[in-house]
């Protein structure tokens, strides 16, 4: 079989095939076969990413295959997300290192980023960030990257995954300007104050955890698991954040496919619903003011979870 296999898009197509045929599921960094098949046949290859199209067509030793082709099986019959054998996640167009110890950076929040969270924090005058549930350092790093005069703290509860955003922000070298702290959401950050607050926090329910296919039990679950609504760490987030916020503060969360039941619980808190490139992604932006402004029933919402 593999002596019908000849150049770089040959082994593409072929591995797309046999990840189709394998019914494998996508949404680790990269939502589709050929992408997957693509990161792995190039990671195998010692080849850049960003590869010219034009090097489709050339020819690989028999070495070469067989490694190209082990990457595949791997694939297939471990179930381990692409991202998680290269050890490699593109995230806001930088290359971060991903393994089990944090969440593959998939977060739709990449795109604020590379806008400079525009055209939310307008002309706000911003010098301290917060990124909660931080996981591999993702969000904190590209802000930090994209924006040279921000100071961005990461915060997580898994000292895990503070080590793996750690060796982060050594590969971008943002030390200076990224502060990680490990803390259950706010607890250890009393009396420190933001201009904005960001978060990917865990937002998926029970049932829905319960339910995912394979390729997501590499993941750390205490990454995804929130409750039979998704909402019990948010909740939390939200009735903190007031004191963790500068007076004009602002904060971005994303609560994905919980985004209903939010609006349900709180259908008077008017949070802003942000339309991305690819349409609405369960990502939303709210104000210091209206947090305050609607803070008794929210605290309310949260400490009946416990």
């Amino acid at each position: 079989m593999s002596t019908e296999l000849h150049t770089i898009i040959d082994l593409i197509r072929y591995g797309a095939s046999r990840f189709g045929e394998a019914g494998l599921t996508f949404g680790h960094s990269y939502d589709n076969a050929l992408d997957e098949a693509t990161q792995l046949t190039l990671f195998a290859l010692h080849l850049p990413h960003d590869l010219s199209p034009v090097y489709g067509q050339a020819r690989l030793t028999s070495d070469e295959k067989q490694r190209v082709l082990a990457l595949f099986q791997r694939r297939i019959d471990e179930r381990i997300p692409a991202c998680y054998i290269t050890g490699e996640a593109w995230f806001a167009g930088l290359s971060f290192l991903s393994d089990p110890r944090a969440l593959v950076p998939r977060s739709p929040i990449a795109e604020l980023i590379e806008v400079g969270y525009q055209p939310w924090v307008g002309e706000r005058e911003i010098s301290r960030v917060l990124d909660l549930c931080t996981g591999s350092g993702c969000i904190a790093i590209a802000t930090a990257v994209y924006q040279p005069d921000w100071q961005v703290d990461g915060v997580d509860l898994s000292a895990d995954a503070l080590a793996l955003a750690q060796a982060n922000v050594e590969r971008f070298e943002v030390g200076a300007r990224v502060r990680l702290v490990q803390s259950d959401l706010f607890a250890a950050l009393q009396g420190e104050r933001y201009d904005l607050i960001v978060s990917n926090p865990p937002y998926v329910t029970h049932a829905e955890v319960d339910a995912l296919p394979r390729e997501y039990e590499y993941e750390p679950e205490m990454g995804l698991r929130a409750g039979d609504d998704g909402l019990d760490i948010v909740l939390r987030m939200l009735r903190d954040a007031p004191e963790h916020l500068t007076e004009d503060g602002l904060m971005i969360c994303e609560v994905g496919e919980s985004e209903r039941a939010l609006v349900e619980l709180l259908p008077e808190v008017p949070f802003a619903w942000i339309e991305f490139r690819v349409g609405a992604m369960g990502v939303f932006v709210i104000e210091r003011d209206d947090l305050v402004r609607h803070h008794v029933r929210i605290r309310e919402l949260a400490e009946a979870r416990g």
